[in-house]
């Protein structure tokens, strides 16, 4: 049974496991944890996923990373993930970004009713980042 929590900083080695880029990227999940940023999605008590939400562009949600486990991919734990997300964010509207060659993550996107809102070149030579918005349903 899937269930999603507030990260804590016990979960940073296992999030860390998951995403297993480097001395950078454990410092942004550290970060992201000690803020109160991350939430994990869980699967019997094991870390399978996951994601960081802010508030640092220009004031709005921005949902800046998401990660799930590759063996656990295409089985609805990003989606919830990003519901999740859609549920505690402050903001009327909630934005992210993906590479234009992360063909899942732009499905995902698509799916769950985001819009694409802008284009970003230059970060990644060769492979633009492309910003979705969308905005939940609720009154605020």
């Amino acid at each position: 049974m899937l269930s999603i929590r507030l990260a804590l900083l016990d979960d940073v080695d296992s999030i860390a496991h998951l995403d297993r880029t480097g001395e950078n990227r454990r410092a942004f999940i550290i970060r992201s944890v000690g803020a109160g940023a991350c939430s994990v999605i869980v699967d019997h008590e094991k870390v399978i996923g996951y994601a960081v939400m802010d508030y640092s562009f220009f004031e709005h949600g921005f949902i800046s990373m998401l990660y799930v486990k590759i063996d656990c991919r295409r089985h609805g734990a990003g989606l919830q993930l990003v519901q999740h997300l859609e549920c505690i964010c402050k903001t009327k509207k909630i934005f992210t970004s993906t590479n234009f060659s992360n063909l899942p993550m732009k499905s995902l996107l698509t799916k769950s009713g985001y819009t694409l809102s802008g284009v970003i070149h230059h970060l990644d030579e060769g492979d633009p980042e492309l910003i979705y918005v969308k905005y939940p349903n609720r009154d605020q």
